[in-house]
């Protein structure tokens, strides 16, 4: 077997990014929601499907959670511990995830710069890859006082911020990460912001969303909700605000979501010239005693190499590549083949 060492130029690197739907079966927009009662979890969170978990097409997309800094809004894990509930947790989880401190407040902007407490929806790993693809967040939400559409302010922004957790963008009223174009609503900082700050915090390297409660509590023309969250100390199913959340989703019906992933490409250039590979030891080629089974083989060989094998220096296998179809080698032609491997 005759080999043909390839030559540092004959590498070349390169690098494209890819966006596709985070949602199963490659849907654009999801727009039915259903939990599942059997779930254990509730008490932290809930897994939001993209069917009934009672058919083969289910599968997570996504979670929602509730935190409050003190711990209000579930019953403690321990009645003897007081304070030491599932929304502490979760709060103090989700902050030291973004600022990597658990001492940082969560800052939604001017009008709540310090929240006590914070919905958190994480996109289920698998739905996300590499990261969320900005300026693609687009949800809706709907209660019995308004609706209103979530985006990213990606496309508004001219310096992107970085927290412990990657890039970090406001979650304003709008489209594929624009602002809605709409007049200044009263007490707002800016177009796309309430009275309370942003509506949340879009983290697409972390596959990421946390909302607001306290720009969704409010009620006011053009941006509010109205949602009341529970923040006693004796819900004991600890279910109601996330359930509450679920529900503005679901009214919505309509969530849509980008991932992004960079995908690497080797190629490798392999040159055939003249004078190589014009001779085989295929069986149709070659007799069992070695001699050529044609002779007019001797001086005009012709052979029809069907795939490109990769080696190492230990003569080790480590790729190879099919052609789509045979490719006709003597004297008189030369090849020049690209291999892609993508990783």
């Amino acid at each position: 077997m005759s080999f043909t060492r390839l030559d540092p130029t004959d590498f070349v690197i390169s690098s494209d990014s890819v966006v596709a739907p985070a949602w199963s079966n490659g849907a654009t927009i999801l727009t039915a929601f259903f939990t599942s009662s059997a779930s254990t979890t509730g008490s932290y969170y809930i897994d939001v499907y993209n069917a009934a978990v009672t058919t083969a097409t289910s599968s997570i997309q996504f979670s929602i959670a509730y935190g409050h800094i003190s711990g209000l809004g579930s019953a403690p894990l321990n009645s003897l511990v007081p304070g030491n509930t599932p929304t502490r947790i979760t709060f103090g989880e989700y902050r030291n995830l973004i600022y990597g401190d658990a001492e940082s407040a969560v800052n939604f902007g001017i009008g709540n710069t310090s929240s006590v407490d914070l919905i958190a929806i994480p996109i289920d790993r698998n739905r996300y890859k590499e990261g969320l693809f900005p300026g693609t967040f687009n949800l809706a939400l709907s209660s019995s006082i308004g609706k209103i559409n979530l985006t990213d302010n990606s496309n508004d922004v001219t310096t992107i911020t970085y927290v412990d957790g990657g890039r970090v963008f406001d979650i304003i009223s709008g489209s594929n990460g624009t602002a809605a174009n709409t007049s200044l609503v009263s007490g707002a900082p800016a177009k796309g912001y309430t009275p309370s700050g942003s509506y949340g915090l879009y983290l697409p390297d972390m596959g990421l969303i946390i909302l607001n409660p306290k720009a969704l509590s409010n009620n006011f023309a053009g941006g509010g909700l109205g949602v009341t969250f529970v923040t006693g100390s004796t819900n004991i199913a600890s279910s109601a605000n996330k359930e509450t959340i679920f529900q503005l989703i679901n009214r919505g019906g309509s969530f849509q979501l980008n991932s992004q992933e960079t995908i690497s490409s080797d190629y490798i250039f392999v040159r055939i010239k003249n004078a190589e590979y014009n001779y085989t030891t295929n069986p149709s080629f070659i007799s069992g005693s070695g001699t050529l089974i044609y002779s007019n083989f001797i001086n005009s060989p012709q052979t029809y190499p069907t795939a490109v094998g990769l080696y190492n220096d230990n003569n080790e296998l480590l790729a190879v590549a099919k052609l789509s179809k045979p490719l006709v080698k003597d004297f008189t032609k030369e090849a020049l083949i690209r291999v892609k491997l993508d990783w």
